[in-house]
C-alpha cells in the first residue's frame, strides 16, 4: 500500500508539473508572437535574437528563426548534456515553439501592425505574459531552452559566473534592437528586459509563497494531530519553559501554505486559548513537501 500510494503521489505531482509546464510555455508563446514580434522588442533570449534576425531577413518569418535557434539549442544540449538538461525542458521548448508556429497560422499579422496599436500597453503585456510564462516553468524545474541550455553547457565546462554571462548577451541583444530597429524600439526592449527581470522573480515568489509558524503551546498533542491528520503537514516540536509564567511548555515548528496557516491559526486557539503563534512569510522552503535541493 506505501508503495501504491507513493506511486499515486508521484504521478499525481508530475501531472501538475506538467500542467504548469503547459501553461508556462503557452503564455511564453503568447508573449512572444503577438506582443514582442509585432513590436520587435528584443528583451534578450533567443526570442530577441530571432527579432533582429527577422528583422534583418525579412524575406524569412521570425517564428522561423525561433523554431531553428530553440532545436539549435536542444540540439546543442543533447551533443553536450544528454539528458542532463531533462524532459521538462525539452517539453517546454518543444510545445513554445509549437505554438509560436500555431499562432502564426491563427493570427497573422500585417506588417507594421500589432494587436491592441498601444505600445506602451504591448510593452507592458509582453512583459507581464513573459515573466508569468518564465515562473510557471522555474517553479515546475523547467525552461523554454534558448539561453537557459546554453547556460547549462557553459556551467558544465567553465567557472564562468552565469548570471553575468547571460546578461551580458541579453544586453548585446538590446543593444542590437537601437541598430536593427530605431531608438524608440531599442529603449522599449531596454526597459522590458528590466521589466521581465524584477516581475519574474516577483511572479516566482507570490507561486511559492508559503508560512512558516511557531506555537508555544501547552496542549500539542492535540495541535500535532491536526498538522498530522487535517492538514498532511508535520513538524518538529521540543520543550520549553516559560520565563513568565514559570510553566512547561511545548514548541512546535512547521511550515506550509497560507490557507493552511490560517486554519492552524484559528485551530490553536479553540484548544489554547494561551497559546503563542507567530508566522513568518517565506517564498523559499527547501525539503520534502516543498522545493527541492538543487545540485549535489
Amino acid at each position: 500500500m506505501g508503495k501504491l500510494k507513493l506511486d499515486k503521489q508521484t504521478i499525481r505531482a508530475n501531472m501538475g508539473d506538467v500542467l504548469l509546464l503547459t501553461a508556462g510555455a503557452i503564455i511564453t508563446a503568447m508573449s512572444v508572437y503577438f506582443f514582442k514580434m509585432p513590436n520587435g522588442f528584443s528583451t534578450g533570449g533567443f526570442s530577441g535574437l530571432s527579432i533582429l534576425l527577422g528583422k534583418i531577413f525579412p524575406s524569412i518569418n521570425t517564428s522561423t528563426f525561433v523554431t531553428v535557434t530553440n532545436m539549435l539549442s536542444l540540439l546543442l544540449g543533447f551533443v553536450f548534456l544528454g539528458f542532463g538538461m531533462g524532459w521538462k525542458t525539452i517539453y517546454c521548448t518543444l510545445l513554445y515553439t509549437g505554438m509560436v508556429n500555431v499562432f502564426e497560422w491563427l493570427h497573422p499579422f500585417a506588417e507594421g501592425t500589432n494587436l491592441t496599436g498601444e505600445i506602451v500597453l504591448e510593452l507592458f503585456l509582453a512583459s507581464l505574459l513573459g515573466a508569468i510564462g518564465a515562473a510557471l516553468n522555474f517553479k515546475s524545474g523547467g525552461s523554454t531552452g534558448g539561453t537557459d541550455i546554453i547556460a547549462l553547457i557553459v556551467r558544465k565546462y567553465t567557472n564562468a559566473d552565469i548570471s553575468s554571462c547571460m546578461m551580458v548577451a541579453d544586453g548585446l541583444i538590446v543593444a542590437g534592437s537601437f541598430f536593427v530597429f530605431d531608438a524608440k524600439t531599442g529603449l522599449c526592449s531596454a526597459v522590458g528586459m528590466l521589466i521581465k527581470s524584477y516581475l519574474v522573480q516577483t511572479v516566482a515568489d507570490g507561486l511559492n509563497r508559503r508560512k512558516s509558524l511557531m506555537i508555544i503551546t501547552s496542549a500539542p498533542k492535540e495541535i500535532i494531530d491536526y498538522i498530522t491528520k487535517n492538514l498532511n503537514r508535520s513538524a518538529t516540536l521540543w520543550d520549553a519553559h516559560g520565563a513568565f509564567t514559570d510553566a512547561n511548555k511545548t514548541v512546535i515548528f512547521t511550515a506550509m501554505t497560507p490557507y493552511q496557516a490560517a486554519k492552524l491559526k484559528d485551530f490553536a486557539k479553540t484548544v489554547d486559548e494561551h497559546a503563542f503563534v507567530t508566522i513568518n512569510q517565506t517564498s523559499e522552503i527547501y525539503g520534502k513537501g516543498f522545493l527541492p535541493f538543487k545540485g549535489k
